[in-house]
């Protein structure tokens, strides 16, 4: 089941933040949970199964000024590793396609580190394509 996160789900989304490699997440994640709840250019979203979360994803709408459709971005995206190869993120990333479609995006982007060698394989499957450049002014 895909449904909206709650910051109640911090625990279960701080562990899958861990597994992709950003521990430490436990002490901030509720408030930033709690304000990326109430921005309505946001979507939490997780998957549960057995009442236990599997999986999560952060999901943000971008307006584009000079386009006619906006933007969508996956910012963060991990399904637990012991039930990964079940189709839990297929279903995520095609929920979260339908919602970019639902707001008139034209397209979803994100940023997948090079060494996420098996993600990658997961998005090309999914239709996505390699975007010639991501540059980052870190501050």
């Amino acid at each position: 089941m895909i449904r909206t996160a709650t910051t109640a789900d911090h625990p279960a989304i701080s562990s899958l933040l861990t597994q992709l490699g950003y521990p430490n997440t436990e002490a901030f994640l509720p408030e930033k949970l709690e304000r990326m709840l109430q921005d309505a250019d946001e979507l939490l979203l997780v998957y549960e199964t057995e009442g236990k979360v599997a999986g999560f994803m952060s999901l943000h709408f971008i307006p584009q000024i000079a386009r006619r459709g906006d933007y969508a971005t996956i910012s963060f995206f991990a399904v637990d590793s012991r039930v990964r190869g079940n189709g839990i993120g297929k279903a995520m990333e095609n929920y979260a396609t339908e919602k970019a479609r639902e707001r008139g995006c034209e397209g979803i982007f994100l940023h997948c580190n090079t060494h996420r060698t098996d993600a990658h394989r997961f998005y090309f499957r999914q239709g996505y394509e390699e975007s010639p450049k991501y540059l980052l002014k870190k501050l």
